[in-house]
Parts: structure tokens; sequence; C-alpha cells
């Protein structure tokens, strides 16, 4: 079965296929960044990832320390300079928003997320996205210290239960480890399996 993502591709206008691409979103937005094999401006730590990740789940990202050269970066993925702050994930309805959660990470890779929670911050959808609200109902935007990393044209799927919190469980992972004050046994678990995720420990 084709995932949430793959679906949102194929049914998107083609003309709005740039916000697929996360260097030309970045590019757009005025932020330092390239393609693979463009100098970087200046010594630095800087996060490279895939163009285009339909898949998700920031497969492929990782931290890297760039001098000048990147030809040595794998082909189709970019460089972009490093944004600090709360990872926020935003779902906007015509244009309107209607959920935000927040994501937090231990000291795990990029991709695995130890818990995402409902907030009550309210962050306006971007200027530069508005012209897509008459052709998408759900508009999706992460955002990292109120800069903006992803866009997406559908609602976020982890949240579809209606649930205010979600603990991930990865394999090799023990959550109630890491969250020793949780009751888990007050918590449902829902089989959502994605990439290296199992599924999720959730309120309902």
């Amino acid at each position: 079965m084709e995932d949430i993502e793959a679906t949102s591709w194929r049914n998107s206008n083609t003309n709005d296929l740039w916000v697929f691409d996360k260097l030309i979103v970045a590019r757009k937005l005025g932020y330092t960044c390239g393609p693979a094999g463009v100098d970087v401006p200046q010594p630095a730590l800087y996060i490279t990832r895939p163009c285009v990740n339909i898949p998700g789940m920031s497969r492929g990202a990782r931290f890297r320390f760039l001098r000048k050269k990147t030809h040595h970066l794998p082909t189709g993925h970019f460089w972009c300079e490093i944004f600090s702050g709360r990872h926020l994930s935003v779902d906007y309805k015509n244009g309107k928003q209607i959920l935000a959660v927040e994501g937090f990470r231990d000291s795990g890779p990029l991709w695995q997320f130890c818990k995402w929670e409902r907030v009550s911050d309210e962050l306006p959808l971007p200027e530069i996205f508005k012209e897509l609200i008459d052709r998408y109902e759900y508009i999706n935007i992460e955002y990292i210290g109120g800069k903006v990393i992803e866009i997406h044209f559908r609602q976020n799927p982890d949240f579809k239960y209606g649930n205010t919190v979600a603990y991930p469980v990865w394999p090799k992972y023990n959550i109630h480890d890491f969250y020793p004050n949780v009751d888990f046994t007050k918590l449902q678990f829902v089989e959502d399996r994605e990439y290296k995720r199992i599924g999720f420990y959730i309120d309902m």
C-alpha cells in the first residue's frame, strides 16, 4: 500500500511539486544552503539530507562539518545551515491552524524522536505558502526555532487518533527507562510501523 506522502505527491498539482524539494524550499526562504557539489560559504557544521525524501522520517539526514567542497556528499543531497530551538509540527486547514505538536529527541539519531506532545503555540501560515490554500485543504509544516524545514500537503498522521501525546516505540529502545515517571499502563499501544518505528503509546 502506498504511503500518505507518496499519495500526496501523486495527487499534487505539477506546479506545486517544488514543496517536496527541501532544497528549493530552503532557497526560497533565504537560508544558507546548496546542493551537493556547491561550495559552502565558510567552514562550519551543516545539516545534510536528501533534497526529496518521500519515505520521510529524516532518513539520510546527518550533521557534517564542511570546510568548502561538497562533491563528496551523496548524490541528491543538499547542505543547509543548522537551526536550533523547539521542533514543532503544525497542521493548517484552509490556511487556519488546527494542530500544533512538539517533538522531543534524546541523544539518538535524527530520525528517532522519543515523544510528541500537543502544544498551544500559534504559528500563522507563512506568506510564501498562502497561494497553496485554494488547492490543498490540509497543509502540514515542520519548524525548528520558528524556521520552516519541511512542508507537506497532508495532516500530521501521528495524531489521527485524537490523542494529545505520542511516544514512538523503537526496536531495542526502552522508553520506560527514558520516561520513568510515565505510567504506560494507562496509555494505549497502537501499531503504526514506519521505517524503524513499531508504533506509539498514546492517550485516548
